[in-house]
């Protein structure tokens, strides 16, 4: 029987000697791992009459090609897929944490600086600090004595610098302190807030803050010049993905003398309202009633003092962001005119041990308001890694609680409480 032959046959001419060995194929891989990269072609030299041996099946099973996936590729493509394997048999959803308004800020200084365009957050910070340079160059002239600059940084994000001026020539102690605060709002604080500010989430368990402001106080050595206290400040809050939430700004300036100089208070409170109503007219006499009413010691049924302005949750309700920093800057910016005339005329002016009681009983009262009705206070004290040297700075060195005392009639002292007790207009 004659054998099978195919019905196609290659060509005599056409077969391949039995000593060439197939050039293995260039694959993509190879050109990444290098692999026959510049290798000159290979003939497989053979005994003459043998045919190359077969592949083994299992030899690249053994021993697999290199991927063409690079290993830090494959470190990120694994949990990917493990997270959405998971999110698929769960109906979870994949959150991917949005970055923090503090390392957006500090990417935005970094990168681009700050300017007109920046988010408010950075100019108002912006603004205190340079104007904290400011006041503490002025009044570092009318002391004659340095004051002592401390920088510190808080964990949670954010910082600031406190100067401190204790034991001066003019100031018993004074205190000008900028602080730049990040942190996240506890629910309970939140529900607080929502009074004044119904764009808040009432429905999450906390939301990030911003909180900048600028704050000073200054205790005189003598009793005939007054103490003085400023606050202007910003507050932000964000939601889950790093936007603003609500925004409000608060702030003011108040005048506490021990001996009463009507042409003093005139002149404090002429100042501010030029600047007030440079913005609004109904401005000066709206915040110098709420001054009156918020700081007042309830339990003496007197005023701290003769009162300035006070204001606080301007936002949108009221005017436009940048309407309400114009007025916040302008109110800072009046301080320096409006106490620098009055603390140059009185630093000099002779007084008795007597004034010097009268003025330690006037700081108790001082000392009674902050730590008993101050907000700010309060809301200092109870942030987590607050600082709390920064936040009792405002108190006097030296204060004086002497039980049952009463002023003489017809004396200095009695017509200051008959004042504190029925606030006047003064301008």
């Amino acid at each position: 029987m004659r054998p099978f032959r195919s019905s196609f046959r290659i060509s005599r001419a056409l077969e391949l000697p039995h000593n060439y060995a197939p050039q293995r194929t260039l694959r993509p891989y190879h050109i990444r791992n290098r692999q026959f990269h510049c290798t000159p072609r290979r003939r497989l030299d053979l005994p003459s009459g043998k045919k190359p041996e077969k592949p083994d099946p299992l030899e690249e099973w053994r021993n697999p090609p290199p991927s063409k996936w690079p290993n830090r590729i494959r470190l990120l493509f694994v949990p990917f897929i493990a997270a959405l394997i998971y999110s698929m048999w769960t109906d979870d959803t994949i959150k991917t944490e949005a970055p923090s308004i503090a390392e957006k800020d500090a990417l935005l200084k970094r990168e681009n600086g700050v300017s007109e365009q920046s988010p408010m957050r950075l100019r108002m910070e912006q603004f205190i600090k340079q104007h904290q340079k400011e006041i503490v160059a002025e009044l570092e002239k009318v002391d004659g004595t340095k004051f002592k600059i401390d920088t510190w940084q808080r964990p949670e994000g954010g910082g600031g610098i406190t100067c401190i001026l204790q034991d001066g020539n003019v100031f018993e102690k004074g205190g000008v302190n900028t602080s730049v605060v990040y942190g996240r709002l506890p629910k309970a604080a939140i529900q607080k807030m929502r009074v004044n500010h119904k764009a808040l989430d009432p429905n999450v368990d906390s939301l990030e803050f911003f909180a900048a402001g600028l704050s000073m106080v200054l205790h005189p050595h003598n009793p005939n010049a007054p103490t003085v206290h400023l606050n202007y400040r910003y507050f932000e809050t964000a939601d889950e993905t790093g936007n603003t939430n609500a925004w409000w700004y608060g702030g003011g300036c108040d005048l506490t003398p021990s001996y009463l100089y009507d042409e003093d208070a005139i002149h404090f409170h002429g100042a501010i309202k030029q600047a007030c109503d440079k913005h609004d007219k109904a401005y000066y006499p709206r915040f110098k009633k709420w001054c009156d009413e918020y700081f007042s010691n309830k339990h003496r049924g007197e005023t701290r003092g003769v009162g300035g302005i006070f204001f606080d949750d301007l936002d949108e309700t009221e005017k436009d962001q940048e309407q309400l920093f114009s007025f916040v800057q302008d109110c800072l910016s009046a301080f320096l005119p409006s106490y620098l005339p009055i603390i140059n005329r009185r630093k000099d002016m002779p007084y008795t041990d007597e004034m010097k009681q009268w003025q330690q009983i006037r700081r108790g009262r001082y000392v009674e308001f902050n730590l008993v009705h101050d907000r700010g206070t309060a809301f200092g004290l109870n942030t987590p890694g607050a600082r709390v040297e920064s936040i009792l700075m405002s108190l006097p060195l030296t204060a004086r609680w002497q039980y049952m005392h009463e002023p003489a009639k017809g004396s200095r002292e009695e017509r200051l409480l008959e004042v504190l007790k029925k606030p006047k207009e003064w301008v």
